[in-house]
């Protein structure tokens, strides 16, 4: 059937995104939602991702037969994972053309126009991809326990790590430190119980304060934001070795941080051209750089 509109999905650790075009790029409609991570809860996330459809239909005035006149793609955090892929096989919406990827990937395809570059998201998760013009080389992106690296989530952890050793006295503690285990009314079992059911979201929900704390001077959180840098630092470097240099930093992370990275990196991140739901855009109009059947292929040392 034939396209007459054009979905991008954005679907990340903290929020998922919608944008719905006509042909010529004209936008119809946006919408936000909650999480759509594919890997950490997958009926969760295309529950989400259903319901910002419809709406976005119904914000355009659209009936939801239109769908079926809509080329989509969906850009997923946990898409990269092969088992997933798998399982996302039968997910089958009523569209015309259907394309699912990972979120870095519509990131990477927004930044650079459709052009080869790379990209580190940093967000709740993180993660990077290059595009060569012919295929994409993933860099991380295996999850909160194992990866992660310079996250949102993986701050929020190393800030109540070190918000407990303070309770107990084992470095000093802070107002700031006060601060993250007054969240839990000063009780490490309270923490404990909090564990057991905590998702990425949820640990990075101290991001802020993170921040706040490091601009009023506390030495602890400006320790843990030079961590961060350090780790972005790192993904960024081996994305410039696979890229040529030119690689663009997105996600919530991505501006707050910038200014505790390294000089050389500061230096030589690009400005990214568009963001992740125009990339998704972009393979949703066939932008003739990426078939689908583009290759996609995980970095090795």
């Amino acid at each position: 059937m034939q396209a007459h509109y054009l979905l991008g999905i954005d679907g990340g650790g903290t929020q998922c995104r919608a944008r719905l075009t006509d042909l010529h790029g004209n936008v119809l409609a946006e919408a936000t939602g909650g999480p759509a991570n594919v890997w950490s809860d997958y009926d969760a996330a295309l529950i989400r991702v259903g319901a910002l459809i419809d709406k976005v239909f119904l914000q355009a005035g659209l009936t939801p037969q239109a769908l079926g006149e809509t080329s989509l793609v969906a850009g997923l955090a946990g898409a990269n994972v092969a088992s997933v892929q798998a399982r996302l096989a039968s997910w089958q919406p009523a569209c015309a053309a259907l394309r699912v990827v990972s979120d870095v990937e519509i990131a990477c395809a927004g930044a650079h126009g459709g052009e080869p570059g790379a990209v580190f998201i940093t967000g709740t998760g993180s993660q990077g991809a290059a595009w060569d013009g012919t295929r994409f080389t993933l860099l991380g992106g295996w999850g909160f326990a194992l990866s992660d690296q310079g996250s949102g989530a993986e701050l929020g952890r190393r800030a109540l790590r070190l918000a407990l050793l303070a309770h107990e006295a084992v470095v000093e503690p802070s107002d700031f430190t006060h601060q993250l285990m007054a969240q839990f009314d000063h009780s490490p079992e309270s923490m404990l119980l909090w564990t057991r059911t905590a998702v990425p979201a949820d640990w990075a929900r101290v991001v802020p304060q993170v921040f706040a704390a490091a601009d009023a001077g506390d030495g602890h959180a400006q320790h843990l934001l030079s961590q961060t840098a350090a780790d972005i630092g790192l993904m960024v470097r081996r994305l410039m070795t696979l890229s040529s240099g030119r690689v663009a930093l997105m996600g919530g992370l991505a501006a707050p941080v910038h200014r505790w990275l390294a000089a050389d990196i500061q230096a030589s991140l690009a400005t990214p051209q568009g963001d992740a739901l125009s990339g998704a855009l972009k393979l949703a109009g066939a932008h003739p750089a990426f078939s689908a059947r583009a290759d996609r292929v995980r970095a090795i040392n």
